[in-house]
């Protein structure tokens, strides 16, 4: 990736006191980090929604003390199992002073995290933050609790150094991010001519970075999940009787699955590899730039080999191609020891993740008329059937759009190297749906380490990712600004 002269970062005179202040208070930044993850948000279920509600009460209370006027907005009612009803979360709409000759940036986050207990095999309490050898370690700390801290640390660091705004802010923030953000998309649909009508830009940090070296997202891929339901006998049967007389539901199932997915990696039901755009010298010269090391990532992992045998070929697999993961089996004898149950139903369970050009709704009926079909070949008469869920569009972003300009300046700012262009292998819907439903630009631009372990028993941030990536926003505010007033005459060449 290359800038041009013109697209070099600007004067950063001015940032100095901003990066100072950030220097002098990050013990009061890592603190308040402390009090956000001690607050158990977990929105797996809605038994503990009245935690996820408190820390966005939390969030809300710090943007209005900062001075934003604040909107909890509805999303509805969630349907549960048993046909109860309950309200969710709020999502929040926030906004600061507006200047209608600003450029206005939309930031979203979101505050609910994955489930954690210490007992899963966590070194520390997870709602602890614990502060080892530089890293903070604590459920929601880079997932994504962190760096919506560090954008409403940025605009508190212009407010206390008495510099004005650069640019107009808008937050979105969202407590049911880890559960499929549902009501969103339908908030950012009826908003769109009103809380999103005057947004230039929308930023999302919500992702980490592929190697040791600062990144910008431009791309994501989406996902389906799959149920693969086969039913048999009416009851579980024992095997020494019926061994070898009856069709069994999980040799059936195996059956089934293994017809997905070759030796390889490569899917086999037919017509999803054909949807797969090529790839084009300029892409591939995006992945020869990035400092991926196969030898370093197999040791982090315990993976003995990989698929692939170069650097660029693990990437792609990993961000520009699908792939198909088995998850599980519902159903199947999990107890320790020998067992002999032939078990009456078992549900197997698998994803895709996809890529651009794959339609959810075309992938759903590509993977049930496979299923079908070799299920027919079975001539078992067991009873098969197939469902599917989430159905999430991947995105991806174009690089000749100026706010990556803006990434780019505020990373060489703050970092003294370009930024990675990278692409993330996991699903984040909310890139797609604000891009399709307001129109507007969107980037991802992460701050969290490549060993950040969101999800994990071992979440941290790093200390110096947490107090840099705070000045990686504020730098981003000025460099958006400096870009917005000169936009005819900037250009990215990729």
């Amino acid at each position: 990736m290359f800038l041009s002269a013109a697209s070099r970062p600007s004067s950063t005179s001015s940032l100095d006191s901003l990066f100072q202040y950030i220097e002098e208070h990050q013990d009061e930044f890592v603190q308040k980090l402390g009090e956000w993850v001690s607050v158990q948000s977990d929105s797996s279920t809605p038994a503990l929604w009245g935690e996820v509600e408190r820390v966005l009460s939390m969030t809300a209370d710090r943007i209005t003390a900062m001075g934003g006027v604040v909107e909890r907005a509805d999303i509805g009612a969630q349907q549960l199992p048993g046909g109860q009803s309950v309200r969710r979360p709020p999502v929040i709409l926030a906004q600061f002073h507006m200047d209608p000759e600003k450029a206005t940036l939309c930031i979203y986050g979101h505050v609910d995290v994955q489930p954690a207990k210490k007992e899963d095999g966590w070194d520390t309490d997870p709602y602890t933050l614990t502060e080892l050898n530089g890293n903070l370690y604590g459920r929601g700390a880079t997932d994504n609790k962190g760096p919506v801290l560090a954008w409403l640390h940025a605009i508190e660091t212009y407010q206390a150094t008495s510099q004005e705004l650069p640019v107009n802010i808008k937050l979105i923030i969202e407590g049911l991010e880890e559960v499929g953000s549902d009501g969103l998309e339908e908030l950012t649909q009826r908003c769109k001519d009103s809380f999103f009508s005057d947004v230039d830009y929308i930023v999302i940090s919500d992702n980490v970075w592929a190697t040791r070296r600062p990144a910008l997202t431009y791309g994501t891929r989406g996902s389906s999940y799959f149920f693969v339901e086969v039913e048999g006998p009416k009851t579980d049967l024992h095997s020494g009787v019926f061994g070898g007389s009856v069709h069994e539901p999980m040799m059936d199932l195996i059956a089934l699955l293994d017809s997905l997915l070759g030796h390889t990696g490569k899917i086999l039901v037919p017509g999803l590899n054909e949807m797969v755009a090529p790839v084009t010298k300029e892409e591939r010269k995006l992945y020869e730039g990035i400092h991926f090391d196969l030898e370093e990532t197999k040791l982090e992992t315990g993976v003995q080999r990989f698929l692939q045998d170069s650097k660029e070929g693990v990437l792609m697999a990993r961000w520009r191609y699908p792939s198909l993961s088995i998850h599980g089996i519902e159903g199947a004898v999990s107890i320790q020891g020998p067992q002999t149950v032939i078990p009456k139903q078992v549900v197997g369970k698998f994803s895709i993740r996809l890529v651009p050009h794959m339609e959810p709704a075309t992938v759903e009926r590509q993977v049930k008329e496979h299923l079908h079909g070799v299920f027919a070949q079975l001539n078992s008469p067991n009873r098969l059937r197939v469902t599917s869920s989430v159905g999430a569009w991947p995105w991806l972003a174009d690089l000749k759009d100026p706010q990556y300009v803006a990434g780019c300046r505020a990373v060489e700012v703050v970092f003294g190297v370009e930024p990675e262009l990278i692409r993330e292998g996991s699903t984040i819907p909310i890139a797609h749906d604000f891009h399709k439903v307001t129109g507007k630009s969107v980037m991802m631009l992460p701050i969290g380490g490549h060993d950040d372990g969101e999800h994990s028993q071992k979440e941290k941030i790093s200390r110096y990712n947490f107090i840099q990536g705070t000045k990686l926003f504020v730098a981003y505010f000025h460099e958006l600004s400096m870009l917005h007033k000169s936009l005819p005459q900037i250009q990215c060449n990729i």
